[in-house]
């Protein structure tokens, strides 16, 4: 099945929603939007996988194969021990595949005010201190730069393997608001 875009029609309302993209690139809030739009709920994987202290929580896998059972939800496609699952029951994959210079704004603002402001993320967890972006391989900030060609690819693999799986990629916010209130809640209604 080829790409859907942003004005392209939804051959039937989804039930069971992944969004793609790099880190930083608006997953979550996207996924958000989408769960209010068809009534669903929304599952932030981020809150499922991460402990105190940054640590990952036992139960991440039991925890999403339970949701994921569940006939509607609305999740981001990340994690690779749950990855192939998660797309295995999916019916649509939002794919948010911004450009490497609006992602880094986001992620580097996001990162930015998430610390200044102390913001209590998931389990207690705060932004590391600002300086940790030059000495941590892993920071969010390096991650989204070192990561970003990679949801290309997945999504390929991903097409490969399902043929028929429902793929929209959007490419802008304004094409995630164009597909949101057109084709996204035109799905709603038929």
């Amino acid at each position: 099945m080829p790409l859907l875009g942003s004005g392209d029609p939804l051959p039937e309302r989804p039930q069971r929603v992944l969004v793609a993209g790099t880190s930083g690139s608006g997953k979550t809030t996207l996924a958000a939007r989408i769960a209010a739009a068809l009534q669903l709920s929304h599952v932030e994987i981020d809150a499922l996988f991460h402990g105190p202290a940054w640590t990952p929580r036992p139960s991440f896998e039991a925890d999403v194969h339970r949701f994921s059972a569940q006939p509607a939800w609305v999740t981001e496609w990340q994690y690779s021990s749950v990855r192939a699952h998660l797309a295995e029951r999916a019916d649509l994959l939002v794919w948010l595949d911004l450009p490497r210079t609006r992602v880094m704004r986001q992620v580097i603002r996001r990162t930015l005010v998430r610390r200044l402001r102390r913001q209590q993320l998931w389990n207690g967890n705060i932004e590391p201190p600002l300086w940790t972006i030059f000495t941590e391989p892993e920071h969010i900030v390096r991650w989204a730069w070192t990561t970003h060609r990679k949801t290309a690819t997945r999504v390929a693999q991903l097409l490969r393997q399902r043929p028929g799986l429902n793929v929209v990629r959007l490419r802008s916010r304004d094409e995630a608001t164009h597909w949101l209130h057109g084709p996204l809640q035109r799905s709603t209604t038929a």
